[in-house]
């Protein structure tokens, strides 16, 4: 039922799902850019619906601390990370990879919603670690949006990777387009 909704709510704001995979794996990282507002989330929820995938995510721990947001975030597929301090987080998710038959991730790797010029890393290291490939999200807002792309399997070059990465983003713009990934 939350799958038609979702598709009828979608269809009338506009939006277009794109997918240029062929099946979406059974075990992947999910990367969302840009990242710039709150309103990516709830939209992201339906187009997770509509695709039929069950995605987790994750979200600064502050959106868990209270008793009933924490519950429905983690009912909805979240797991908080504390950002204030380093953490084995890397490795904590690549553990989950290993435990589970299927396991997809959804990370918005910016880790803000203000204007960057450098994706965060771990979402790479992820991937690589759990050998698994990334699904590159566009969350184009000018054009009402949303493209998967074909699996990308992470080579280890980083350098060579995240240029390959940052290309597919350029040009793409969040609902603030002036906070959008400058890649």
């Amino acid at each position: 039922m939350f799958r038609v909704i979702s598709n009828f709510l979608l269809r009338t704001m506009g939006w277009e799902i794109i997918t240029e995979y062929e099946e979406l794996p059974r075990k992947c990282v999910i990367i969302a850019v840009p990242h710039t507002s709150n309103l990516d989330f709830p939209i992201g929820l339906m187009v997770r619906s509509v695709l039929g995938f069950d995605a987790k995510y994750v979200g600064k721990d502050s959106l868990f601390k209270n008793p009933i947001l924490g519950a429905i975030m983690r009912w909805l597929g979240g797991y908080p990370v504390d950002r204030s301090k380093r953490s084995n987080f890397v490795d904590a998710v690549v553990d989950i990879f290993d435990s589970k038959e299927d396991f997809i991730i959804t990370i918005a790797p910016e880790g803000t919603r203000k204007k960057v010029d450098k994706l965060k890393t771990g979402f790479y290291y992820i991937a690589l670690g759990a050998k698994v490939p990334i699904i590159m999200v566009k969350f184009d807002w000018e054009h009402k949006e949303i493209v998967f792309s074909k699996p990308f399997h992470p080579t280890g070059d980083a350098e060579a990777d995240f240029a390959f990465i940052t290309s597919y983003f350029r040009g793409v713009k969040g609902r603030n387009p002036e906070k959008s990934f400058a890649g």
